[in-house]
């Protein structure tokens, strides 16, 4: 997202921002890194594409509307799509034997906390958008992310996740430091 943000969309940081941007990512991949396993690395890194893509199509939306607009658009456009994918499933599967069900292998949330959920997720989305309109893709789409060393702190800090510490929190400081410079 950063190379989208600079090469695609021209945009154009500081000197300050640029080596945020750079303590923001170094800290990201020590924390990811230290945590990355063989089978799932590249999965990962095909879903951080994505996310860079995507986000870089919001930051051309929330610019050529405004963040609410676009955002209304893209849940009525999921919700279209939703409701047709669902039909036609229901269509291709009608007649067919039911399969045996799987047990479940979690707790099942209620109608309420899948609402609750749903509510915080698109409203962090709209937040996105909303920081997309106002800075540059090079800088949003970094500190975004940064939820990856919140999650690698909980784990040393509540599940006694020992393994690669130094690495982990050297991590998290250098982001943190990124994010700072950001914010000047």
């Amino acid at each position: 997202a950063v190379i989208a943000g600079l090469v695609l969309l021209h945009e154009r940081l500081t000197g300050l921002q640029l080596v945020g941007v750079g303590l923001l990512l170094a800290g990201i991949l020590a924390v990811t890194l230290s945590q990355a396993s063989g089978r799932a690395t590249v999965p990962a890194l095909l879903t951080g594409v994505a996310i860079a893509s995507y986000t870089a199509v919001d930051r051309i939306g929330v610019r050529l509307s405004t963040p609410w607009l676009y955002g209304w658009l893209l849940i009525v456009l999921m919700l279209a799509g939703i409701s047709v994918s669902t039909w036609i499933a229901a269509r291709l599967t009608a007649g067919r034997r039911p399969t045996v069900e799987q047990p479940s292998s979690g707790p099942v949330l209620s109608r309420a906390q899948a609402t609750l959920i749903g509510i915080f997720m698109w409203g962090g989305y709209l937040l996105v958008l909303w920081a997309l309109s106002l800075a540059p893709l090079s800088v949003v789409a970094p500190v975004r992310e940064t939820a990856v060393v919140g999650v690698a702190i909980w784990g040393v800090w509540r599940l006694r996740e020992r393994e690669a510490l130094p690495l982990k929190l050297s991590g998290a400081v250098a982001t943190l430091a990124g994010v700072a410079l950001l914010a000047l």
